[in-house]
C-alpha cells in the first residue's frame, strides 16, 4: 500500500506525490515542489521524501524525473554528496575503550575536516581520469574556477579524502547486535562546488538569453541536444565519480587510523568489501521508469531499487539506518537521505543552547560547542517519524546508534 499524499500543482501539469504522513512539512517546501512540477519536461510526477524541506530552487528531499532537460540547481553544488558505511569485521562494542576521545583525535588527524586538505596527497585513482576532465574544462569552459587562487588540478588532488564542513560527518556507530560500524557523509568537495556553481549560473544565463520565464530562477535548465547540456552531463557524471572516490579514500584512511586501537580483521573490512555501502543522495542519472528512459535527479534522496542497500542517517545523537530498497515505482525507486531539517541553520543557532545540545548528544564523543548548534538533533525532524512514513519504500536491515561523531 502506497503511503503518499498528492499535491495538485495546477491544471495540465504533473502532480506531487509526497511521503510525508506523520512528519512536519514546511509550506515553502510544498510551494517549491509545485513550482518544479510545473516545468514542462517533468515526467509523470515529482516525488517528495519524508525528509523534505526548502532548498535552493529545487526542494531537498525531492526526486525529479525529466525528459529532455536537466536542472543543474536541482543537483546542487555538492555534486555526488552521499554516504558510506562499513562494518568493522572482528570488532564488537566490548572492544571499544571507555573513552573515545583519543580515537576521535586519530580520525581527525587522518582526515582533514572543514577547509582542510592533504599537504602531501596520494595520486588520484587512475579510473577518475582527472587530466581528461581538466583538459576538457580548459578547452570549453576556461572561466570555470577562474577566480580561485588555487588551480582546479591542485584542489582536485589535495581534497580527495577530505570531509568538508556543514552537515558532513564521520561516525563510529553500534548496531543492534553490538557490531561496530564506521559511517561518513561527504561529496565532491571544492571541485564539485566550483563546477556546480559555474553550470548553475550558465543555465541562468541561457534562460535570460532565450527569454525563458521561470517560476524560480534556480529552476534554470539545459535542454537535451544543446552543447551546454552535454557538457554538464560530462562534468556532473565525473564529479559524482569523484565524490564516491572521496568517500572511499576517507574510509581507507579512517580504517588505517583505527587499526592501532581496534582488532579489525582487515582482510574482510575495507572500502571495497562486500559489507561496504556507498550511495549518492545529490545526483542525476539516466534510469528506466514506467517503460521510458528518463533523467532522474535526486536532491536529497537515495536510490532504493528492490534489494538495494542504502543509508539513512539521523542527526547527531539520533539513530541511523542501513536499509534495503523495496523498489517502489511511485517514488522512482527512491527513499529519504536522512531526517531532514525542521529548522534553518540560522534559526537553530538562535533557538538551541549549548547546554541543550550537550544533553541531546549525551554519551556521544563529539563537539559540544556553539559551532555545531545548527547540526544539533533538535534542528532535524524525528527520525522515527521519517522512517515510519516510508515503510513502503525501504525495509530496515540495521539500526545504528553513534558513539562518536566528527564534524568539520
Amino acid at each position: 500500500m502506497n503511503r503518499y499524499r498528492v499535491y495538485d500543482a495546477g491544471d495540465g501539469v504533473a502532480p506531487v506525490k509526497a511521503w510525508v504522513e506523520g512528519v512536519p512539512v514546511d509550506s515553502a517546501a510544498i510551494d517549491q515542489l509545485k513550482n518544479t512540477a510545473r516545468m514542462p519536461f517533468i515526467f509523470r510526477h515529482v516525488a517528495a521524501m519524508p525528509d523534505v524541506h526548502p532548498g535552493l530552487g529545487a526542494t531537498v528531499g525531492s526526486v525529479i524525473p525529466t525528459r529532455g532537460a536537466i536542472i543543474p540547481a536541482a543537483v546542487g553544488v555538492d555534486i555526488g554528496c552521499g554516504m558510506m558505511a562499513v562494518r568493522l569485521e572482528g570488532v564488537s562494542d566490548a572492544d571499544l575503550p571507555d573513552s573515545l576521545r583519543e580515537i576521535r583525535g586519530a580520525i581527525e588527524n587522518a582526515v582533514p575536516v572543514g577547509f582542510g586538505r592533504h599537504e602531501n596527497p596520494d595520486p588520484l585513482p587512475v579510473d577518475l581520469d582527472a587530466p581528461r576532465l581538466l583538459q576538457f574544462l580548459d578547452e570549453k569552459h576556461p572561466t570555470a574556477g577562474a577566480r580561485r587562487k588555487d588551480s582546479l588540478a591542485a584542489i582536485t588532488v589535495s581534497q580527495l579524502g577530505t570531509l568538508g564542513g556543514g552537515n558532513h560527518f564521520i561516525e563510529i556507530c553500534l548496531d543492534e547486535n553490538g557490531g561496530v560500524w564506521v559511517m561518513l557523509h561527504s561529496g565532491s568537495r571544492g571541485i564539485g562546488n566550483i563546477l556546480g556553481q559555474y553550470f548553475i549560473e550558465l543555465a541562468r544565463e541561457d534562460m535570460r538569453r532565450h527569454f525563458v520565464n521561470l517560476p524560480d530562477r534556480d529552476l534554470a535548465y539545459f535542454p537535451e541536444g544543446t552543447d551546454h547540456f552535454q557538457d554538464y552531463v560530462t562534468v556532473v557524471l565525473w564529479a559524482q565519480q569523484y565524490a564516491a572516490a572521496n568517500r572511499e579514500r576517507m574510509m581507507t584512511l579512517i580504517l588505517k587510523a583505527l587499526r592501532s586501537y581496534l582488532p579489525i580483521d582487515m582482510e574482510r573490512t575495507g572500502a571495497g568489501s562486500a559489507q561496504a555501502v556507498n550511495c549518492h543522495h545529490n545526483y542525476v542519472e539516466k534510469e528506466r521508469h514506467f517503460g521510458e528512459n528518463v533523467w532522474i535527479t535526486r536532491k536529497g534522496a537515495v536510490r532504493a531499487r528492490e534489494g538495494e542497500l542504502g543509508i539513512i542517517p539521523g542527526s547527531m545523537g539520533a539513530r541511523s539506518y542501513i536499509v534495503q530498497g523495496r523498489g517502489n515505482p511511485e517514488s522512482f525507486r527512491s527513499c529519504s537521505h536522512g531526517a531532514g531539517r525542521v529548522m534553518s541553520r540560522s534559526r537553530a543557532r538562535r533557538a538551541i543552547t549549548v547546554a541543550e545540545h550537550a544533553a541531546a548528544t549525551a554519551g556521544v564523543e563529539c563537539r559540544k560547542d556553539a559551532g555545531v548548534l545548527d547540526e544539533s538533533p533538535a534542528a532535524y525532524k524525528p527520525i522515527d517519524a521519517v522512517m515510519a512514513a516510508q515503510e513502503d519504500l525501504v525495509g530496515i536491515v540495521h539500526e545504528l546508534k553513534q558513539v562518536l561523531c566528527v564534524k568539520g
